[in-house]
């Protein structure tokens, strides 16, 4: 059987293609910026953004974002005063605990305040211009009166037991 000879030509086309198609985006980008078309953003803080995606005691997927930008829909980034925290959730079931940890540098521990209610924990932080602020939500119900918060070089840890649910009965049918 004869094989079609490889066409370089056609390839190197479309390479080029997929390259000036970036190139002209990316110009419409810079153009937007300048023409002022986008918000300024500060100039006294670092632009971070990110996202964490890690599986939970249920077996779901759970996506976080972090950082004090967000993406909008032209490409562009859009600046907020409230950083949202690197926070990790951790769950013991030896001692029925969640551990928590947020990545807070620049404030003391005097700045932070946690709260817990039924299944959310919110932490924020406030110091001379730098605001995190981070709310957690949870499946199971939390036992406020056995949080415990530590605050050491920039890293937040909150252990908190779940209330025990309910052992659910059971009976046992027979198949006839």
């Amino acid at each position: 059987m004869w094989k079609e000879p490889i066409n370089f030509r056609k390839i190197f086309d479309d390479l080029d293609r997929e390259f000036s198609t970036a190139e002209e985006m990316l110009s419409r980008i810079f153009r937007t910026i300048r023409e002022g078309d986008a918000q300024p953003l500060g100039s006294n803080s670092p632009y971070y953004y990110g996202y964490q995606i890690s599986v939970g005691p249920d077996g779901k997927p759970h996506v976080r974002e972090f950082g004090n930008v967000r993406p909008t829909m032209r490409g562009l980034v859009e600046q907020s005063e409230i950083r949202k925290p690197l926070v990790d959730t951790n769950f013991n079931e030896k001692e029925n605990t969640y551990v928590i940890t947020a990545e807070m540098p620049g404030v003391t521990k005097e700045d932070i305040k946690v709260s817990v209610s039924q299944q959310t924990v919110t932490i924020r932080a406030d110091r001379a211009g730098k605001k995190y602020l981070t709310e957690i939500p949870f499946d199971a119900e939390l036992d406020d009166t056995s949080a415990k918060a530590t605050y050491t070089n920039g890293i937040v840890e909150l252990k908190i037991k779940t209330k025990d649910q309910p052992k659910l009965k059971s009976k046992e049918i027979t198949v006839e």
